[in-house]
């Protein structure tokens, strides 16, 4: 990044400090408001607004806008190609807000002739908080469709861990969205720490697919969310299909849905209060 781009973006650098809390003693837990997290998740378009801009910084501005320090990032670019400038555009966010990232390609093609990274195309976790155990499952495809993942990532805020996942479900196919819902769950269900899913999940809540979507988590939206929850299209949103869900152990304190034209979907932020560490330690 340029010496006038790091300058710029200085003021998005954000840190989180976390603080070891012992859970042997009531003494030591955390009050509630130190267990709260902030969760973004949005579909990013490659950073193409609705005005037909490519404008990754934009993208960033609108992430530091959202206060949230765990974020899931769909339709992201790994050099990708030229609607992109052939951008790492996952790094580049991170390097602007000063996250650590993990990057899953859903899309992994070989360089172009006049190209040496491989072109790639999938979701991003961006964090505050250091990411383990980074991984992305591929889910089930179907004809006509595209690979699909779920991302995940293990975060600790003050002394509890929870499991992040981040997807994008297929677009045009609705025995296709249940049958990587299916997946889906079996991977959560299979978790034994507090659980936040985000996405694209590209189904409306009236679809025969969401309660396969809530079948594991809760959506954290008609708890707590701020108005209709539409999504998309960015310049007028008429449908819900991107999703926060938590685990029961995880408490919704807020949702919204924010107004940009950075991308043609809108994110939606949540408020988490995460268990105590010693909640998780006596669950398992």
């Amino acid at each position: 990044m340029s010496r006038t781009h790091a300058a710029t973006f200085a003021l998005l650098a954000a840190t989180s400090l976390t603080i070891p809390v012992s859970a042997t003693a009531a003494t030591d837990l955390p009050p509630a408001a130190d267990r709260t997290v902030t969760i973004a998740t949005y579909n990013i378009h490659h950073a193409a607004g609705t005005d037909g801009v490519l404008d990754v910084e934009r993208i960033a501005r609108v992430l530091e806008d959202t206060g949230a320090s765990v974020i899931g990032l769909q339709e992201v670019d790994n050099h990708w190609g030229a609607r992109s400038d052939f951008a790492d555009q996952a790094a580049v966010l991170a390097e602007l807000l000063d996250m650590n990232v993990c990057y899953s390609a859903n899309l992994d093609n070989p360089p172009l002739p006049d190209q040496t990274h491989r072109q790639q195309y999938g979701t991003a976790i961006l964090s505050s908080h250091p990411l383990k155990n980074c991984s992305n499952t591929p889910l089930p495809n179907h004809p006509g469709g595209e690979q699909r993942g779920l991302a995940q990532a293990d975060v600790r805020v003050r002394g509890t861990e929870f499991r992040f996942f981040n997807t994008h479900l297929t677009h045009n196919s609705s025995a296709g969205r249940t049958a990587q819902a299916n997946v889906m769950n079996e991977i959560v269900r299979a978790s034994d720490l507090p659980a936040v899913l985000v996405g694209d999940l590209n189904a409306a809540p009236e679809s025969a697919e969401y309660p396969l979507f809530t079948a594991e988590l809760a959506d954290v939206w008609p708890v707590v969310g701020e108005g209709q929850g539409y999504t998309i299209e960015a310049d007028n949103p008429t449908r819900r299909i991107d999703y926060v869900l938590a685990s029961d152990d995880i408490e919704p304190v807020s949702a919204q849905v924010l107004t940009t034209p950075a991308s043609d979907h809108l994110p939606v932020v949540a408020e988490l209060v995460l268990p105590h560490p010693s909640q998780v330690q006596a669950a398992n």
